[in-house]
C-alpha cells in the first residue's frame, strides 16, 4: 500500500485529494491546523489507514517533530503533496498589508521548503518518491493585485524545476500543478472572510472545482515510474488572457 502525505488537508484541493487517493487504496497522512476538520475527514474515510498530524507548516520545528514521530507504518512516504498555501489581500503593492505578504511567504514558500527538506532525504535513500507542489497560474502570469502571491507561486515553479535538476538520477519525481480560477475557500481567505466578495469572483462563470484539481494530481501521480510530469497549467474554459493594458495621457491642447 502506497502512502501520501497531504498538507492543508482540511479543505479544498487537499481534502478532495484525500478522498480520491483513499478511494484508490492509498494510506493517508493528513496534515493541517484544524484538528476538528481533520478528524471529521478521517471519519468519512472508513477502512482507509489514516494518520492525523495537527501542526503549522510555517513552523520548522513542528514540521521536523511531526516527521520524526510518524508511526512506522506511515514512515515510507511515496508522495509529498505540498498543498498548504493561501492568498491574502488583493490590493496594489503600494497599499498592501505587509503582514499579509509575510503570511504568504511563510506559508507558500517557507512551509513548502520545510516539508520538502524533511521528507526528501528518505525518498532519495529509497530511490523512489514524488514531490507534488501546488503552484498557480499566478506564478506564470501577472495580474493587478497579484503582487506577493504571484511572487510566492513563481518561487514554487522555479523551486520545482530546480528540484528536478538536483534529483537527476535519484528516481524521485517532481511535479508542479498550476491551477487557474478554482472555487474553494481560497477567495474567502484572500478577502479575510468576506463571503460576498469571494462569491463575486466566480459570478457568471464555471470555475474549476477541487475535484478537478484532485483528478489532475492523481493522473500525474499514477503515471509509470519512468514518466515525470514536470508541470500542468490548468484553467477553466471561461478564463484566458487579455491584452497588455496601456495607460495613455491626454495631449494638452
Amino acid at each position: 500500500m502506497n502512502t501520501i502525505l497531504i498538507t492543508g488537508a482540511t479543505s479544498g484541493f487537499g481534502k478532495a485529494c484525500a478522498e480520491l487517493f483513499a478511494s484508490h487504496g492509498w494510506r493517508l497522512i493528513l496534515c493541517g491546523r484544524r484538528k476538528e476538520r481533520l478528524q471529521e475527514l478521517a471519519g468519512k474515510l472508513a477502512g482507509t489507514p489514516v494518520h492525523l498530524a495537527v501542526f503549522d507548516v510555517r513552523d520548522n520545528e513542528m514540521v521536523r517533530k511531526m516527521y520524526k514521530e510518524l508511526p512506522e507504518e506511515f514512515g515510507k512516504i511515496d508522495i509529498l503533496l505540498n498543498n498548504a498555501g493561501l492568498a491574502m489581500g488583493m490590493g496594489p503593492a503600494q497599499t498592501a498589508d505587509l503582514d499579509d505578504w509575510e503570511t504568504m511567504v511563510d506559508t507558500n514558500i517557507k512551509g513548502l521548503m520545510y516539508m520538502t527538506r524533511a521528507v526528501l532525504p528518505g525518498m532519495v535513500e529509497r530511490r523512489q518518491g514524488h514531490i507534488i507542489n501546488l503552484g498557480s497560474v499566478a506564478g506564470n502570469w501577472p495580474y493587478p493585485g497579484g503582487n506577493a502571491y504571484g511572487g510566492t507561486k513563481a518561487f514554487v515553479r522555479q523551486f520545482s524545476m530546480n528540484l528536478r535538476a538536483d534529483l537527476h538520477g535519484t528516481g524521485v519525481r517532481v511535479t508542479n500543478i498550476e491551477p487557474g480560477l478554482a472555487e474553494t475557500e481560497f477567495s474567502v481567505v484572500r478577502f479575510h472572510g468576506d463571503k460576498d466578495r469571494a462569491d463575486s469572483v466566480y459570478a457568471g462563470m464555471t470555475p474549476l472545482s477541487a475535484a478537478d484539481i484532485a483528478e489532475t494530481i492523481y493522473w500525474a501521480a499514477s503515471r509509470p515510474q519512468h514518466v515525470n510530469i514536470n508541470a500542468i497549467e490548468i484553467m477553466p474554459v471561461a478564463q484566458s488572457w487579455g491584452p497588455f493594458p496601456i495607460h495613455r495621457e491626454e495631449k494638452k491642447k
